[in-house]
This record gives structure tokens, sequence and C-alpha cells, in this order.
């Protein structure tokens, strides 16, 4: 096993901004993780929706499996080592990372809107704490930002529970945002690769 920082080419036309999205260079492995997992976690969503006459709007069913998808397709991706040498290229600080947890507003936003009856309180709350939290454990020297990323995700699940409002039937989308960004988003890892690299 190897580690190796050094970008590889973005590939042309349509894959080159797949590149943009889970980094350069990603293996046939990594990619199917991102592709089939958040497929099935869409398809178990809707279905049990469904088996379980969650009386949702088609709306809601729409949100729930784009949602679903970008959430572990998020916690897949950003787990990768390829995402992790793309995410933490040289140039992408503390302002690259905290404008990716930024643009979380919108997944924020669309909880609230479709499930908690638009709860502006909730949507301030939650994204506040969202924001502090990843730009705390951005701020810890690299060699604390682990034990502290995993406290802070520990304390975050536990208010999750009993703190932070869960929309009824999505009680996973709170515990998920968690580790999609505290843990899997802003911990800079070696980017480890196989000793022969996929040729894409």
């Amino acid at each position: 096993m190897k580690i190796d920082w050094e970008l590889p080419q973005f590939r042309k036309g349509f894959y080159g901004q797949i590149d943009k999205l889970i980094g350069p260079g990603a293996t046939k492995a990594e990619k199917n993780l991102q592709l089939y997992l958040p497929l099935l976690g869409i398809a178990i969503v809707v279905l049990h929706g469904l088996y379980m006459n969650f009386n949702w709007s088609i709306g809601q069913y729409v949100v729930a499996a784009i949602l679903i998808g970008d959430m572990v397709g998020g916690v897949v991706t950003n787990a990768t080592s390829t995402a992790k040498r793309w995410n933490f290229r040289e140039g992408n600080d503390f302002k690259a990372h905290m404008n990716f947890v930024g643009l979380h507003i919108i997944q924020v936003f669309l909880v609230s809107y479709f499930f908690l009856n638009f709860d502006l309180l909730w949507i301030g709350l939650f994204y506040g704490y969202l924001m502090i939290t990843c730009a705390f454990i951005l701020a810890m020297p690299l060699y604390l930002q682990r034990p502290v990323a995993m406290t802070v995700c520990a304390v975050s699940l536990v208010l999750s529970i009993y703190v932070f409002k869960s929309p009824e039937h999505l009680e996973w989308i709170i515990p998920l945002f968690f580790l999609k960004l505290q843990v899997c988003h802003v911990l800079r890892e070696e980017p480890y690769r196989p000793e022969v690299e996929d040729k894409n």
C-alpha cells in the first residue's frame, strides 16, 4: 500500500466534471461504492415508505430520495482516499472546506420545508451547530483533529436524540449529516493507493 498526493489528470468531457466532484483518479472499487450504495439507500427509503404507508406526498418522496442519496453518497465519497487527496490538495484551505459545509444549507432547508413545517428556528440552530463544530474541528492542530472530530460527532449523535428534532420517518438524516461533514469531509487523511492503479 502506498501514499500518493500527486493529482492525476482530469478525464475529458462529462467525466472530467465528475472528477471535480469525487476527485480525479478514483478506482473502480471506489466508483462502484459511490454509485451503488446511494442507489441502495434510495431504494430502501422509498420502498420502506411505500410498504409502511408513510403517507408522504410525491414531493416528500422525491426530497427523501435526494437526501438519502446525497447523505450516503457524501459519506462514502468524502471517506475515499481519492476524495481525501482532492479535498486536501494544496490551496484547498479552511475557507474552501467551510464553503463546502456551508452549501448544506440547501439540504437543511429541504428537511425543514418538507418535513418540519418549515421550522426556521430548527434551521438556524442545526445549521449553526454544523458550521461551528466543523470550523472547530478544522481549527485544531492536525494531530488532534481526529480525536476531536470523533468526540464532537459522538456528542452530536447524543444531541440528535435529545435536542435536535428529527423528522418522523427521517430519523437517520441528522446522524448522517454529522457523519458526512464532521468526520468524512473535514478530517485530513493520507491518500492510500492500491499498488496497481486502475486505467480510466
